[in-house]
């Protein structure tokens, strides 16, 4: 219990006819990578809501850092951090305006100080007092994560992190994420890169119809993947042939 930052229990979402949770049970291990992987409309987003309390569930549980996300939703709030699918940056702001102007609405002490830690953390600092208008994807990306960062939250969220990035700044943000992990934040991916979660995860779940129907880590996720006929060298299928069988089966049945 004590080392498990997210434990989600039978989580269950409809809105109006349409269903989207059917039955969601989960848990993210504290300091760990989970990519939760699901096609467009899987309900990925709908569950990052739900844990950061942005949207009430209709049954079922789920508990961030020890803390019921219905009854104590304030004390979620107060240990995570979201980045959602688009940069929330002021681009008339530069990239040191941001980060002071939120270490100002967190109260923190010396918010410049913290402004010029993430900058240096993140490779921002000679690009500190430029507009981020003139900021590329990559960078505009690595700066909206510094800004989830101040005040030290120790679970982030971050929805499709890479969608509409270059292949560069994509890399730019996986070497950001394992750094993240490194230094013991736990982090909570959505994304619809396959390769993205090969890259980063230590466990992936794969989100399918309103249910989880794989959870493990890619070794495992590989055992479920039917064997490969016999060929003169021996191919490990990807992460993406793996959830095109896993889907199949379970259209299948």
């Amino acid at each position: 219990m004590q080392n498990q930052a997210i434990q989600v229990k039978g989580l269950q979402k409809s809105y109006t006819k349409l269903h989207v949770l059917k039955g969601v049970d989960f848990e993210v291990e504290k300091g760990s990578i989970f990519a939760l992987l699901g096609s467009n409309g899987a309900g990925k987003t709908t569950i990052v809501k739900i844990l950061t309390t942005l949207l009430k569930h209709d049954g079922g549980t789920a508990a961030v850092n020890g803390f019921d996300v219905a009854s104590r939703p304030d004390h979620v709030r107060q240990s995570i951090s979201l980045t959602g699918q688009f940069a929330a940056v002021d681009e008339i702001l530069t990239g040191r305006e941001n980060l002071i102007m939120i270490a100002k609405l967190r109260h923190l002490n010396n918010p410049r100080q913290v402004a010029d830690d993430l900058l240096n953390r993140f490779g921002l600092t000679d690009a500190a007092d430029r507009r981020v208008s003139t900021y590329s994807g990559g960078m505009r990306r690595r700066l909206d994560i510094a800004m989830s960062l101040v005040g030290k939250p120790q679970l982030i969220f971050l929805d499709e992190p890479t969608t509409g990035l270059d292949p560069e700044g994509r890399i730019e943000v996986w070497k950001t994420v394992k750094e993240l992990a490194n230094g013991g934040t736990t982090v909570f991916l959505t994304t619809q890169y396959l390769e993205e979660a090969e890259q980063l995860a230590d466990r992936i779940a794969i989100l399918h119809e309103g249910k989880i129907i794989a959870n493990g880590t890619l070794a495992e996720l590989k055992k479920l993947f039917p064997p490969a006929k016999v060929e003169y060298v021996e191919k490990q299928p990807t992460l993406e042939e793996i959830f095109l069988a896993i889907i199949g089966k379970k259209e299948e049945k």
